[in-house]
């Protein structure tokens, strides 16, 4: 025997009037509703509205005052001043340990400061974080990503994450898949990436959103020189038609031939900052590093290796 659906009973005072269509429920009448927003929807309800974007080219696209980050009892950053120009290519160059990743985490907003300031565009990044991430693009160190999603995929989810519509993710996908050459590797996992075609597809979500700063971590690490010049192209372009970026690099001759400034950081400090040809002096770039890194490291005592023990 099939079972009755009994309908409920409606309360007193709301039975429709003869005559009329009952309303239909609402879903904002259920409690167990979630109102569905988009990205720019929580960014102006979680941020102060009144807070303008900054549309004197003037400022400054990076400004850090005081910055420090210790770990336990080790201080990887120590009171670090910086200002990088709007349209500089800035490179942040040192030995391994001196504290580069660290402050270009601090700048992305990945680590908090434990004391100093940092501005990206005017914008205060510690009572206004979201409006000042909404302004950078990442290439973090260490990439990890969603892998197993193809190229195409991990791009719509950089873009819809930016609060990009799907028709303008799908348009400029398909431009940077140009622009990198992973047009045919954008429908395979990323998974099956090499290190350098990883390494472009990040950076290509780091670019959809069309960001006023580029903080790129060891950018052109594990690329092959084709796909470096490729990179190299793309970021010109992007910074001669005014954006910014703000890179750590190990290949002097690469900073040297397309910086515009750049700060030399040893030991968490800035030993050195300003045009590649102030910081460089009458060396080259290479040379002036090794110096304001303390030389060449002492080989004596390993007078063993010279023989062989066979």
């Amino acid at each position: 025997m099939p079972l009755a659906v009994v309908e409920p009973e409606p309360e007193p005072g709301t039975e429709p009037e003869p005559g009329t269509e009952p309303e239909p429920a609402r879903e904002h009448d259920n409690p167990h509703f979630v109102e569905a927003v988009t990205i720019e929807a929580v960014f102006e309800r979680a941020d102060d509205a009144t807070i303008d974007e900054p549309t004197d080219s003037s400022t400054a696209a990076l400004t850090l005052r005081g910055v420090a980050k210790s770990f336990g009892g080790v201080r990887a950053v120590e009171g670090i001043d910086l200002t990088v120009p709007v349209g500089t290519f800035y490179g942040l160059v040192g030995p391994n340990g001196a504290g580069k990743t660290t402050t270009l985490s601090m700048i992305a907003g990945l680590l908090q400061p434990d004391r100093g300031s940092i501005h990206i565009g005017g914008v205060d990044a510690a009572s206004h974080s979201l409006k000042a991430k909404r302004m950078m693009g990442v290439l973090p160190d260490r990439l990890r990503t969603f892998d197993r999603l193809t190229g195409r995929q991990l791009l719509y989810y950089y873009g819809v994450l930016r609060g990009l519509t799907p028709a303008v993710v799908e348009k400029r996908t398909g431009d940077l898949g140009r622009a990198f050459d992973l047009t045919e590797a954008l429908g395979r996992p990323v998974s099956d990436y090499s290190a350098g075609m990883t390494k472009k597809v990040m950076l290509a979500g780091a670019m959809i959103h069309s960001p006023r700063l580029l903080v790129l971590d060891e950018p052109f690490e594990a690329v092959d020189p084709v796909s470096s010049a490729i990179i190299l192209d793309i970021l010109s372009a992007y910074v001669a038609h005014g954006g910014t970026v703000i890179l750590s690099s190990h290949g002097m001759d690469l900073v040297q031939r397309v910086c515009t400034r750049v700060a030399v950081i040893v030991a968490g400090q800035v030993l050195a900052e300003g045009t590649v040809a102030e910081v460089r002096g009458e060396l080259t770039l290479e040379q002036r590093f090794i110096e304001l890194a303390g030389g060449l490291s002492d080989v004596e005592g390993l007078e063993w290796l010279h023989t062989f023990s066979d």
